[in-house]
């Protein structure tokens, strides 16, 4: 009986949905520091957004209004994808 519950226990386990750690989200706004050193955006959101390795800056200057969509990991905005709205 015992092991009839563990194997029913560990089937759920494994078939119940995982938490996620990472959250997907968008947000609109005005860049307003770009550190290419560091491989990052501060927004007028008051956030700062980190950038993969192979993250394109040209064209994103402060004051520039954009369109990020980020997915937040270990409480770091991390950019998935980026629109300069005109």
């Amino acid at each position: 009986m015992r092991f009839l519950i563990a194997a029913l226990m560990a089937t759920a386990v494994f078939l119940s949905p995982l938490t996620a750690s990472a959250e997907s989200a968008d947000v609109e706004a005005t860049i307003t520091n770009v550190d290419t050193t560091n491989l990052s955006l501060s927004l007028d959101d008051g956030k700062k957004y980190q950038a993969p390795e192979e993250f394109n800056f040209e064209g994103l200057t402060p004051g520039v209004k954009v369109l990020v969509f980020y997915t937040e990991v270990d409480g770091k905005r991390v950019i998935n994808d980026l629109e300069i709205i005109q």
